[in-house]
């Protein structure tokens, strides 16, 4: 139909993460209901992705759409600079008493890449307030993703995502998770003392890493020990630790931030995605009182001359109250809890039935993640979108990495709607084991 919604985009629109030519239709969505998504043909999908692992209680949840509502009636949007509201005030001190570690301050955004790159600016703005301008230059881990602006990418592994801007990002002294588990397909290793050693201490004014798992780098997980080892390290250094809980943040992991995982905490959190249940943009950095009052300076100069149009948006700040609400219910956690049980059991099975098709099956809290062994282990393998298509075909939506396959639910999925998902994957397994004999 020439006046179809997927004509009308394809006319208009960019998508991102799409490459342009030859772009398969878009499927337009009319509604969202729990865990389920309707097209405008009326089918329905399963989204076992929670929509780029943002939805964490499913789509249009009646109780963030009436605190959406109510705040809209009320207060809609005012500049943060000079201003404030109940909202935004009440947001940060629920966070600042259920964060890890010892938090005092709550800096507002609008998304998970801006929420790393003020990390950074903190971080680095520091040690220049403290006329420690020796101490620039960041530390982080290889196959990391810390989202698309420019400081974020700067601190990401190089990769397809970066390859067109490589002269244009800062250097950064990037390293080897500390310890990574066997389901990853690495042998797993006491501290690399050596690696560290090499690390210029006395130059490092931060380290950034995703607690746990790497996410966009293919959902690698890596042990927890090894990781408390290296900000252990860090901290004899006196080297500022960043946490990108972006993903990981609110029950991901099983608990409710990966750093509860560590005995060192960080000095700053990026936290976005799951923040506002997926509703509304928003992005926080959460820092400690010593990052805070490096700022407390008499000298303008150093002010953190930072900002945002919408920061804290009163829109935004009533849905994150609102999800925080809900994800606070005992329900909710016993969901997570539940989703977590499935997952391992779907890896012991999976494990059993296709060995010769699957590798690196893993899981943790509500993650789970395995590889396809067909072609090479990147982003850029096209069986992730042959996956995606049949998924679809199937009543599920996933969108695997590469031959990366991975699963991110709402915690509102039942354990039924859960055993489909994994059904279906069995089926497809099944069907690539027929075009793609080993």
């Amino acid at each position: 139909m020439p006046n179809s919604l997927k004509a009308r985009d394809k006319q208009v629109i960019w998508h991102p993460y799409t490459p342009q030519k030859y772009m398969p239709d878009p499927i337009p969505i009319v509604k969202g209901e729990g865990c389920y998504l309707t097209d405008a043909d009326g089918n329905r999908y399963i989204d076992a992705i929670s929509s780029w692992w943002v939805t964490i209680h499913g789509h249009a949840h009646p109780y963030i759409a009436e605190k959406l509502y109510e705040q809209a009636k009320t207060l809609e949007q005012v500049i943060f600079a000079g201003f404030t509201h109940e909202p935004a005030v009440r947001l940060a001190e629920r966070l600042l008493n259920v964060l890890p570690g010892q938090f005092s301050r709550i800096f507002y955004s609008d998304n998970g890449s801006t929420a790393t790159e003020v990390a950074l600016k903190m971080a680095l703005q520091y040690w220049w307030n403290k006329d420690h301008k020796k101490r620039n230059k960041v530390l982080a881990f290889n196959n990391s993703y810390h989202g698309d602006t420019f400081g974020a990418m700067s601190v990401s592994d190089r990769s397809v995502f970066t390859r067109a801007f490589h002269e244009k990002l800062f250097e950064v002294v990037f390293i080897d998770t500390p310890a990574v588990g066997p389901a990853n397909g690495r042998e797993q290793s006491a501290v690399d003392s050596q690696q560290w050693a090499s690390i210029p201490w006395d130059e490092v004014a931060c380290i950034i890493y995703e607690p746990l798992v790497q996410g966009a780098g293919g959902m690698l997980m890596y042990e927890a020990a090894g990781l408390n080892a290296l900000l252990k390290q860090c901290r004899e250094q006196g080297v500022i630790c960043i946490a990108d809980e972006v993903m990981t943040g609110f029950g991901r992991t099983g608990k409710l931030f990966a750093s509860s995982y560590m005995e060192e905490q960080p000095d700053i959190i990026c936290l976005s995605k799951g923040l506002t249940g997926g509703t509304m943009a928003l992005g926080v950095t959460a820092c400690t009182h010593r990052i805070y009052e490096a700022f407390l300076q008499d000298d303008t100069l150093k002010t953190f001359f930072h900002g945002h149009s919408f920061t804290a948006n009163p829109l935004a700040c009533a849905a994150a109250l609102a999800s925080l609400d809900l994800l606070e219910k005992e329900t909710c956690l016993r969901s997570i809890e539940r989703i977590g049980q499935q997952h391992q059991q779907f890896a012991a099975s999976l494990a059993t039935a296709f060995p010769s098709a699957t590798k690196n099956i893993r899981s943790l809290g509500t993650l789970f993640a395995f590889e396809i062994v067909q072609g090479k282990d990147e982003y850029l393998n096209t069986i992730g979108k042959v996956i995606t298509q049949k998924a679809l075909s199937k009543g599920v939506y996933i969108r695997p990495l590469g031959n990366t396959v991975y699963l991110m639910p709402p915690y509102c999925i039942t354990e039924n709607e859960l055993n489909k998902v994994y059904e279906v994957i069995r089926e497809l397994l099944g069907e690539l084991q027929t075009i793609y004999p080993k």
